[in-house]
């Protein structure tokens, strides 16, 4: 059984950083592809950013150059950091694993506001 338990999410201003945090539970992490998507109120959930086993990464291209996705298999955890924030970055942020299936935690909500 897969968990994933997303964290770092809250207020920030325009212009500021932000990094959330997604700690997988189980086996297969390391052979798994990772990935962060998001929901604003209103529209369909979109993919932000993606990183495969071997570290291969990809973005949206509303993110490209402003957020990173980065992996720690040590500890089963998945990094997305979040530099340069617009409000219409707004929205609830979901982590997913996607091996013999996908899986998803249970989002954290991101709120660039001044």
């Amino acid at each position: 059984q897969v968990q994933l338990v997303e964290s770092g999410g809250g207020l920030v201003q325009p212009g500021g950083s932000l990094r959330l945090s997604c700690a997988a539970s189980g086996s297969i992490f390391s052979i798994a592809t990772m990935a962060w998507y998001r929901q604003a109120p209103g529209k369909q959930r979109e993919l932000v950013a993606s990183i495969s086993s071997g570290g291969r990464t990809n973005y949206a291209e509303s993110v490209k150059g402003r957020f990173t996705i980065s992996r720690d298999n040590a500890k089963n955890t998945v990094y997305l950091q979040m530099n340069s924030v617009k409000p219409e970055d707004t929205a609830v942020y979901y982590c997913s694993l996607v091996s013999r299936g996908q899986y998803w935690g249970q989002g954290t909500q991101v709120t660039v506001s001044s």
